[in-house]
């Protein structure tokens, strides 16, 4: 019974929408994109549909869970209560665990009267953060290294069938690290291979580098032992080294942090001239391995700051998690930009002045698609660091500063408390 409701529900959805538009020959990211663009114009009907294409046309479990979610919700909005509770439950079957967000998600409101919510809400299997108190407890992760390499020999050897190794010696063995990686952070299989066998040279240069994450265990065991001596609440999440697609150095999830080191693996013998310009400006030095662990632990400690939606807010998380993890590895894991931007201080800051109190954030960070030479992307990432610094540097307590900055609930008022304006306008 509930097969039919669920594939006439999925009819009349389709119905809605001309397939032959064109779906068909978008990819994943592509439809991903057109779904979230027509949700924000208030276009739920068309937008389901889109976000159901993502669903037939995503490899990976996580990206087929946040569509049917985002689904569900714009089925709720065009008044579809029937199917998107369907739709709700596929969603939950798929992985879907945040009980709390569910119950107070407002593009699902209309379903609270349903007599089928409360059983959908006690059927979500809440899944916990792997969390440790104790540094010395977290582990540092990197099978998904090895699994990589070993299916990549076997692919070069019989190119016929790349994919299909690359999928069972690489995919189909990650860890839950990586399943949550790919499914955030790369559209699909094929991208991946795609972009994987339009490098060799860079690939084959950087393999050493990505063994090198193993040597480095003790830094990143060293930067977690430092950030508890100065913030006595946080917590140590494992990590999860991958090979990726150069979309994401890092991200995190339940699972912990998840980082593509294929991104910060270069060396000075590394060819770059196979990638484009914008990945170029992705790729780190190994050397800067260790604080990029740090940043991305900062950003798990950032759970108890308010939720924002301006670009003020996006700037200090990203540059918090720069400064703080600066603090405790000793070093800044986007040093290069932050050297460009000397003498360009001023400039920098009166163009951030104009988005800073609205959601412009894309201007700001993960904006490679902006970039030119001239013109570095992530510049947030710096003005963040610069505010978050200010603030820290002028506080008596500096204990106290840290789970401050951990802690905002008011972007605007930690803005003001920093100064940071009033020390710019005294540079030459």
């Amino acid at each position: 019974m509930y097969k039919t409701a669920l594939a006439f529900s999925l009819y009349l959805i389709g119905s809605i929408f001309n397939p032959a538009f064109g779906q068909e020959r978008q990819s994943p990211a592509q439809l991903q994109n057109l779904a979230d663009s027509l949700y924000k114009a208030k276009q739920f009907s068309l937008a389901a549909s889109y976000y159901l294409a993502v669903v037939d046309k995503s490899d990976f479990k996580a990206k087929k869970m946040s569509a049917y979610y985002n689904m569900a919700c714009c089925l709720s909005l065009a008044g579809k209560s029937d199917s998107a509770l369907i739709i709700l439950k596929e969603a939950i079957k798929a992985g879907y665990d945040d009980k709390a967000h569910l119950q107070k998600d407002e593009d699902l409101i209309s379903l609270h009267t349903s007599s089928r919510w409360n059983g959908l809400i006690n059927s979500v299997q809440e899944s916990k953060k792997v969390l440790n108190t104790d540094p010395a407890k977290a582990s540092f992760i990197t099978t998904d290294i090895h699994h990589f390499w070993k299916a990549f020999d076997i692919a070069s050897r019989d190119t016929a069938h790349f994919r299909q190794i690359i999928k069972e010696g690489y995919f189909d063995k990650a860890s839950r690290g990586m399943n949550d990686y790919m499914g955030y952070k790369v559209s699909s299989i094929d991208f991946f291979v795609d972009h994987i066998r339009s490098a060799p040279a860079f690939y084959a240069a950087i393999r050493k580098s990505t063994f090198k994450t193993d040597e480095y265990k003790p830094a990143f065991l060293a930067s977690y032992v430092k950030l508890k001596s100065i913030y006595e609440d946080a917590l140590f999440p494992d990590v999860y080294f991958v090979i990726g697609a150069l979309t994401s150095g890092g991200t995190v999830s339940d699972a912990g942090l998840l980082l593509g080191v294929n991104q910060t693996a270069k060396d000075s013998t590394v060819p770059l001239n196979e990638l484009s310009f914008k990945q170029r400006t992705r790729v780190n030095n190994i050397l800067l391995l260790p604080y990029l662990v740090a940043h991305e632990l900062i950003h798990f400690q950032q759970d108890g700051m308010k939720n924002d939606t301006t670009t003020l807010s996006y700037v200090i998380r990203e540059g918090m998690a720069d400064f703080i993890g600066e603090l405790i590895s000793g070093g800044n894991a986007n040093q290069v930009l932050y050297n460009w931007a000397k003498g360009k201080e001023k400039q920098i800051w009166s163009n951030f002045t104009k988005d800073m109190y609205y959601n412009r954030y894309s201007n700001w960070i993960a904006n490679s698609q902006q970039s030119t030479p001239d013109n570095l992307p992530d510049q947030g990432y710096w003005i963040g660091y610069q505010i978050c610094k200010s603030y820290y540097e002028q506080s008596i307590d500096k204990k106290k500063a840290i789970y401050d900055m951990l802690h905002i609930q008011d972007y605007d008022a930690f803005f003001q408390q920093s100064k940071w304006a009033d020390k710019i306008s005294t540079l030459q």
